[in-house]
């Protein structure tokens, strides 16, 4: 594993989700404002489980692109969409200025068995961004599984299956969240041991709520290690959840960036507390105060 220590702050990238009622729209807006100043690269907006929330997230991509200014990336899935239709979300997408997608297969709907691809639609995220790659629109950013996928029949798959995305067309990869920064290692070594040269952005999450992150993480195949697990029953007797949650981020993001990452991507739940704080421990400022100072 190359390691090489930064001597800048790493490029950062958020995620947000589209807001489904009148309290999460004033949520996002407050996360978007608070997080806009610190200059992301880009900035991602969630498809809902089925695509529930296709509509609001075009709403929300548009809304972001246009009165923050910030390169925006929205999510594309595969579920309960014909091809065309599909496709057709992505050219008012074009259409709107919009030059990033992350595509993705998608989480089919809730109580759903699992992923049944649409009779007329694509089957899986590869041919999805093959057909957006065609296009010439793009750049196309797809998922990336350090800890194996729940569908995954073993641990090659997930290298194998990014592989496919990559041959396909897609420019990088954004992985699912991790707790320990050997697990993005051993998943980036193996990528380049398979011939994938595409940058791959670790994931991270910000554990605003422990409860919610096991949950998480049991549904998505995440594995929380036995010392953090120690970790926070110890800090929720003491009060002291808050405090070890941005050590833990903070270590994590310091732990990659020693090992040669140049980009962080995190999914910040519409929370921008802790993301803000863990992005400042990493040395990046709004660069709205750093022009005051100048």
């Amino acid at each position: 594993m190359p390691a090489t220590k930064a001597s800048t702050p790493p490029r950062i990238s958020f995620e947000f989700f589209p807001p489904q009622s009148l309290e999460a729209s004033f949520r996002l807006w407050d996360t978007v404002r608070i997080l806009a100043p610190l200059a992301p690269q880009f900035v991602s907006v969630t498809y809902g489980a089925g695509g529930t929330t296709r509509d609001l997230t075009h709403d929300a991509v548009g809304t972001i692109g246009r009165h923050y200014g910030l390169n925006v990336a929205a999510h594309l899935t595969c579920v309960n969409a014909s091809r065309e239709e599909t496709l057709q979300i992505a050219r008012r997408y074009a259409d709107a200025g919009v030059r990033e997608i992350v595509a993705l297969r998608g989480d089919p709907p809730k109580g759903a068995g699992g992923f049944t691809p649409h009779p007329q639609g694509f089957r899986d995220s590869t041919e999805l961004v093959a057909a957006l790659a065609e296009t010439g629109d793009f750049t196309i950013r797809v998922g990336a599984y350090p800890d194996p996928h729940p569908e995954a029949p073993n641990r090659t798959a997930d290298v194998e299956w990014l592989k496919r995305k990559i041959d396909a067309g897609a420019h990088s990869a954004i992985t699912q969240f991790f707790f320990e920064a050997e697990t993005f290692f051993r998943f980036r070594d193996a990528c380049a041991a398979a011939g994938i040269d595409a940058p791959i952005i670790p994931g991270i999450l910000p554990i605003e709520n422990w409860a919610g992150v096991q949950k998480f993480a049991a549904r998505c195949g995440a594995s929380i290690p036995g010392w953090l697990v120690d970790a926070f029953e110890t800090a929720t007797r003491d009060g002291r959840e808050d405090l070890l949650a941005t050590a833990v981020c903070t270590e994590l993001c310091s732990d990659l960036i020693e090992g040669g990452v140049e980009d962080l991507h995190f999914y910040t739940l519409n929370k921008p507390g802790l993301t803000r704080d863990v992005v400042h421990a990493l040395g990046i400022l709004p660069e709205v105060a750093l022009e005051k100072v100048a």
